[in-house]
């Protein structure tokens, strides 16, 4: 069973990342990622597993302030908690993405390389996306600015 929860939750990620990828001018694909609904369901699957995945003695070490690299370790060679881990990663990578894109989309900025980062090494994705806005930005700062027409005026033809 969890073999399967954790396949499953990695297949239903994938079309997602496709779609921003892939078909990035798509209509369907900005209706689709303006939804929360596939973060939302990712998010139970990993509520799932985190209940029904993590005993006492799992929660406490995980609470433990002191808790060591090595412990960290031990935990995450338990099938459950790597599995729930792995859900935790798809998740969180996947809403960074769908941010990504959408903040994208909507400050006219190019956001397949980020999105291939991010769908690969989440943060490296998502500091890709902020560099590249930041340097699209200051281009668009220092591009000269065209004189626009007066209202009302004529528009000369060679500007057409």
């Amino acid at each position: 069973m969890l073999e399967m929860i954790f396949n499953g939750a990695n297949w239903f990620a994938l079309p997602f990342w496709a779609l921003m990828i892939l078909l990035p001018g798509w209509k369907v694909t900005r209706k689709v990622m303006e939804s929360l609904l596939p973060i939302a369901l990712l998010a139970a699957v990993y509520l799932y597993l985190l209940v029904t995945g993590f005993n006492a003695d799992v929660l406490k070490e995980f609470s433990n302030p002191q808790l060591s690299l090595t412990s960290l370790t031990d935990l995450f060679s338990q099938p459950a908690v790597m599995a729930t881990g792995w859900v935790h990663y798809i998740v969180m990578d996947l809403f960074v993405g769908r941010w990504i894109f959408l903040e994208g989309w909507d400050k006219r900025v190019w956001t397949t390389h980020s999105l291939i980062l991010c769908l690969f090494a989440g943060p490296v994705g998502l500091l890709s996306h902020l560099l590249t806005v930041a340097i699209v930005q200051a281009t668009r700062q220092n591009r000269p600015s065209v004189a626009q027409p007066e209202k009302g005026s004529e528009v000369p033809q060679e500007s057409i």
